[in-house]
């Protein structure tokens, strides 16, 4: 094959000549004439003066020197090559060249340069080149251990690991949980998911299977990683009799969660799910130990909801779904499903035909062999067979084009405690919270509106009956409306909640009375009571009855407050300013989360009790994005027992104990006379009143008031009273509802056209876990007016913090630090506060843990790799089964001076990366603040950690031993046996 090569043209520098001059220096060019002395091509041209230095001036043999050529001049022209003779047989050319001598001796070292003119000079120097005595090699070693609250999954995908199956109750994995926090890493997949090379390459390892000790309200989390999120994974907990206790899917953010219900010997199994198009190849990490875990999404057959109903929301009007059976679409009626409620375009309510085939019905939602798979071991009884096929049911839909969401018709109940001891008109509640000063400034707006979800309210009620504005009856079941209409219709007249003759069961009239029970009434009227902001509207909605309601017909008055389209058929003239929501129950759904962003969109605010568990449970809508959540105190500003607490809590409010209760509105139907009474009753139901009306009087004063304004202010302080810790706490929230400073700031803010300035801090809680040593927080300032942050202070000597990128008023980026040096092992909790110009002040939880981590658990098979920090390119690696634990290693390699980074941990899933999500990670000298080790001949004690890389969001102190920090994963170098194969690797895509 022939070779073109092409000539670079001859370079021509033209002075300022005549033409005959240039065409005569063309012509002596061309004929080659007059070759001058000194290498010159023209008696003209001087030759050029060759000069060169050389960096270092004595050299070492194999290192390379610098040899620098810029110092030649040509006085008439410019230098256009330099060649340079080594001495060693070695030439080089350009002006600037690097060489290395293999051997020690002394060089001759010599330059020639040619001008444009083709003249030459030349120069040289003589350079010694010793011995180079540096070796060649490196040795890096160390100890590397895994966390002692870390544990792999006994058959994992890394044929390299220790194999034992766990994959039924007869081999299930046994682990021993202590005081500390348990992390499992595990590996599951379905069949035909597996690469070649893996240990379940074709089949697959569906279910893992653990054997644990559990105590009474401890938490079982399974977190799934998030690459993997379009597929799901179940968690099942059963007792040491092999029957089911619970049992729950992945949410949207790849979490499950069940709690222990007592103590004993339990089965924790995560399986892999395979239905219809979904293929499962996934890494988890199941979390032992009490945790704060919102269920968003999660399918629960613990959970309270209706067995056979499923409530689903379409795409678009053609309420059809395709099948993944059949190609053409079919109608939800040819899938066995008939519809109860709703129509086309909007939320439906399913259930399966009476006549159908269950089997087949899976079959047709393409869940046929996964709901078989899930039922198959261990017992259950009736009603938890019914609800998990309810729940398989809605799996199946949700595989389906054209449906948006399936979702369990929860169950909803009002959260009050009544109590039949009478306590006559003591409203000590009401200046508990500073009323009288705020009435002096307003009691309130007819032209603002508090919407009642709840049991309804008594229209003829004489504290009442003038308080109202139309509302309507959600209640689509007949078996628990208690009264003699059928289905939803315009009356939402209180019917009570309890089918029995018990003293007020009229909770939505008690929680009504509370809001806006009429005040200042005529002296030969009864005396009554006096409302929260007695001059405001109530909209009655009636949507629980005899043992609660749905979610279905929550929300349909949801709507219907909103002037959202619903099944109505009608909206009010007026929607509501402030939705009052005392009513809750377990479960989270994608749809109710939706509708109440949707009402949030509309500027109303919605107030929802917290709970009445005595619980971290969340409970809904208080715990869903953008609803206020209220907890309850008593007379004497404590916390009162009954109440939920946790991450969602906002504010407390007056809900009474069994000693003091809260007094309202009722009725009495108890004899043979029904009589409009007025009773008391305690619970975060009785709360959540309280904080509906004074946002209602704050709508009065400043309509404007938006719910992000709302929320703005609660978190500055600027409603409440702070009780409990400084500052926002999990019992009080933000403190309790203080109505003269609600409606003082709404009065100001109305004069001044915006809210004043409120400092908030983001995240306002970090968990550094075991490893973790710094991490970033934003202070902002979410309102209007000026704000500058003076101070930012630690109360422990542990815990620092420091201004990263802040603007001229310190708001900006702060980098908070923990020291573990010099302390004992245990939990550490500190506050860093951030004080300024502005009324509140924000604070940032911080808690760590300091361990020895002696593991006395298999951490699995581990891999040590050295990483170029500029290239993250693995320059070796070395792997061990260690022994309980702890893993010894040594590398030695020609990286002799040079700069490594080291990291360790598990490839469970045996893709050849390190440092994926649910696997073992570390890094010298820890993972969050890993630094290079420059090698010397002999670097020992290069000691450190790994524990699980993850960073689940939401979890609570108690998931302190998480690393907490997301890193970058590695690709392994290929092995084939014993031998290392180097392949490409690209730079990941962010640096540790």
């Amino acid at each position: 094959m022939a070779v073109m090569t092409i000539l670079k043209p001859w370079t021509f520098i033209i002075k300022k000549k005549s033409i005959l001059a240039v065409l005569a220096g063309i012509i002596l060019l061309s004929t080659g004439c007059n070759s001058g002395g000194g290498g010159g091509s023209d008696s003209d041209n001087a030759a050029p003066a060759a000069s060169f230095s050389i960096s270092p001036e004595v050299g070492t043999a194999t290192e390379e020197m610098e040899f620098d050529g810029s110092g030649s001049t040509d006085s008439d022209g410019t230098i256009y090559t330099f060649q340079w003779d080594f001495g060693d047989g070695d030439s080089g050319s350009g002006e600037t060249v690097l060489h290395a001598f293999q051997t020690a001796g002394t060089y001759t070292v010599q330059l020639t340069v040619t001008d444009n003119g083709g003249a030459t000079g030349s120069t040289s120097k003589q350079i010694e080149v010793q011995e180079n005595d540096t070796p060649e090699n490196g040795t890096v070693s160390g100890t590397i251990t895994s966390a002692q609250n870390m544990i792999e999954d006994s058959d994992v995908n890394d044929p390299n690991a220790s194999y034992t199956s766990n994959d039924s109750f007869d081999a299930a994995q046994e682990i021993s949980v202590s005081d500390d926090l348990i992390t499992v890493s595990g590996f599951v997949n379905v069949n035909f998911t597996g690469s070649f090379g893996d240990r379940f390459s074709f089949s697959g390892d569906y279910e893992d299977y653990y054997q644990i000790e559990l105590t009474e309200g401890l938490v079982v989390t399974l977190y799934m990683v998030e690459d993997t999120r379009t597929s799901e994974l179940d968690l099942y907990l059963y007792d040491s009799s092999q029957s089911l206790v619970g049992s729950t899917t992945t949410d949207s953010n790849g979490i499950a969660s069940l709690t222990v219900p007592s103590d004993g010997i339990y089965y924790v199994r995560v399986v892999a799910v395979e239905s219809g198009v979904i293929r499962t190849f996934t890494m988890y990490a199941l979390i032992l130990g009490q945790a704060e875990i919102a269920n968003t999404g999660q399918l629960r057959v613990s959970d309270n909801f209706v067995p056979g109903e499923i409530l689903v929301r379409f795409e678009d009007d053609n309420a059809v779904v395709s099948t993944l059976s059949a190609a053409e679409p079919k109608a939800v009626s040819a899938l066995g499903f008939s519809t109860k409620a709703g129509r086309a375009s909007r939320d439906k309510l399913l259930a399966p035909k009476e006549y159908a085939d269950k089997d087949t019905l899976f079959e047709k939602l393409g869940v046929g062999d996964a709901f078989q798979r899930s039922v198959a071991p261990g017992n259950m009884d009736d009603e938890t067979r019914e609800k998990l096929e309810t729940l398989w049911m809605i799996r199946g839909l949700r595989q389906q084009s054209g449906v948006k969401y399936a979702e369990p018709n929860y169950i909803r109940k009002a959260l009050a405690t009544p109590n039949d001891e009478y306590y006559s008109a003591h409203q000590w509640n009401l200046p508990l919270i500073n009323l009288e000063a705020a009435w002096d400034i307003t009691t309130g707006s007819s032209d603002v509106i508090v919407a009642v979800v709840d049991t309804g309210v008594l229209l003829s009620h004489p504290d009442l009956n003038d308080q109202l504005v139309d509302g309507y009856d959600f209640i689509s079941e007949d078996s628990i409306s208690g009264d003699d209409e059928s289905g939803i219709d315009d009356n939402p007249d209180d019917t009570g909640d309890d089918d029995n003759d018990a003293d007020c069961s009229f909770h939505g009239t008690h929680v009504a009375g509370i809001i806006a029970a009429e005040s200042n009434t005529e002296a030969d009227e009864s005396p009554g009571i006096a409302g929260v902001a007695w001059n405001i509207k109530i909209m009655p909605l009636r949507a629980l009855g005899i043992g609660g309601g749905t979610t279905y017909d929550v929300m349909q008055a949801v709507k219907y407050a909103a002037g959202l389209d619903n099944d109505s058929g009608t909206v009010p003239d007026n929607p509501a300013d402030i939705i009052n929501m005392s009513l809750g129950g377990e479960g989270a759904t994608s749809y109710e989360q939706e509708i109440y962003d949707e009402v949030r969109e509309q500027g109303i605010i919605v107030v929802a009790a917290a709970g009445n568990d005595a619980s971290s449970e969340n409970s809904y809508p208080a715990a869903y994005d953008g609803v206020v959540s209220v907890s309850a105190v008593t007379s004497s500003q404590t916390f009162a027992s009954y109440s939920n607490y946790g991450s969602t809590v906002d504010v407390a409010a007056p809900g009474g104990s069994s000693s003091a209760q809260v007094y309202s509105t009722c009725g009495d139907k108890s004899g043979t006379t029904f009589t409009y009474t007025y009773e008391n009753m305690s619970g975060t139901s009785m709360a959540t009143p309280h904080v509906a009306g004074v946002a209602a009087l704050m709508k009065s004063i400043y309509p404007a008031l938006t719910p992000e304004e709302f929320d703005g202010l609660l978190a500055g302080g600027y409603l409440t009273r702070d009780l409990g810790d400084s500052g926002r706490d999990n019992y009080f929230g933000y403190g309790m509802i203080d109505a003269e400073k609600a409606v003082t700031v709404a009065k100001e803010s109305a004069e001044n056209g915006y809210i004043p300035a409120i400092m908030t801090v983001s995240p306002s809680s970090i968990s550094f876990g075991t490893a973790l040593t710094s991490s970033e927080v934003t202070v902002s300032n979410l309102s209007g007016g000026t704000l500058t942050v003076s101070s930012a202070v630690s109360d422990s000597s542990w815990l620092s913090v420091t201004a990263t990128d802040t603007d001229s008023t310190s708001l900006g980026t702060y980098t908070i630090t923990v020291d573990r040096s010099g302390l004992s092992n245990g939990s550490y909790s500190g506050t860093i506060t951030f004080s300024g110009s502005s009324q509140n002040d924000a604070t940032v939880s911080v808690t760590m843990r300091v361990g020895d981590y002696s593991a006395t658990t298999d951490g699995g098979y581990h891999y040590v790799i050295l990483i170029d920090p500029d290239t993250y390119q693995v320059v070796d690696q070395f792997s061990s089964a260690g022994e309980n634990g702890v893993y010894e290693f040594s590398l030695t390699g020609d990286y002799y001076n040079k700069s490594l980074l080291v990291y360790a941990g598990t490839d469970s899933n045996n893709d050849g990366y390190l440092c994926d999500e649910a696997e073992a990670c570390g890094a010298y000298p820890s993972l969050n603040s890993p630094e290079a080790v420059t090698i010397t001949e002999d670097m020992d004690g290069i000691d450190f950690i790994t524990d699980i890389n993850i960073n689940l969001s939401g979890i609570s102190d108690s998931a302190a031993s998480l690393s907490n920090t997301k890193v970058c994963s590695f690709k392994l170098k290929e092995t084939t046996g014993s031998d290392k194969e180097e392949k490409a690797i690209s730079r990941p895509s962010q640096t540790p």
